[in-house]
C-alpha cells in the first residue's frame, strides 16, 4: 500500500511538472517546491475534494460533470496558496491545469490498464450484453 501511495504521489509530481512546462501561469520554484506541491495536492483530493464533490453533487449532474473541473481548478489553487514555492497566477490558469491532470489521469489510466492486462477495458460486459451474444 505504502509503495501505491509513493507510486502516486510521484505520478502526480510528474503531472504537475509538465503541467508546469504546458501553462505559462503555473511556475514553482524547485523540486522540493514541485514534491511539496503534489504532496499537499494529493492530501487536498484525499480530503477536502470528496466532500466538495458530495456538495455539489446536483450541480455537477446539471453540468453533466464539467462542474467537477471547477472543483479541481479551485484545489490547485488551494495548493498554490499553501505551498509557497507553487505559483498559479489566475483561476483560468488554474483550470487550464486542471484540465491537462484530469487528461494526464485519463492517458495514464489507460496507459495502465494496457501495460498490465495488455488489453484496455472500458466496461463489464455481463452474460446478456449484445457484444457477447453476437448482434
Amino acid at each position: 500500500m505504502l509503495i501505491g501511495i509513493l507510486l502516486i504521489w510521484l505520478i502526480t509530481a510528474l503531472g504537475l511538472w509538465l503541467v508546469t512546462l504546458i501553462v505559462p501561469g503555473v511556475h514553482i520554484r524547485s523540486t522540493g517546491d514541485l514534491l511539496l506541491a503534489a504532496f499537499v495536492l494529493g492530501t487536498i483530493n484525499a480530503i477536502i475534494r470528496p466532500i466538495l464533490w458530495l456538495l455539489t453533487m446536483p450541480l455537477t449532474v446539471l453540468t453533466f460533470g464539467l462542474f467537477a473541473l471547477l472543483i479541481n481548478a479551485f484545489m490547485v489553487n488551494l495548493t498554490a496558496a499553501l505551498v509557497p514555492g507553487f505559483e498559479v497566477d489566475g483561476f483560468g490558469n488554474a483550470l487550464l491545469a486542471a484540465v491537462i491532470m484530469a487528461l494526464l489521469a485519463i492517458a495514464g489510466f489507460i496507459f495502465l490498464q494496457w501495460f498490465l492486462f495488455d488489453a484496455i477495458f472500458w466496461m463489464q460486459m455481463g452474460p446478456g450484453h449484445p457484444a457477447l451474444l453476437g448482434f
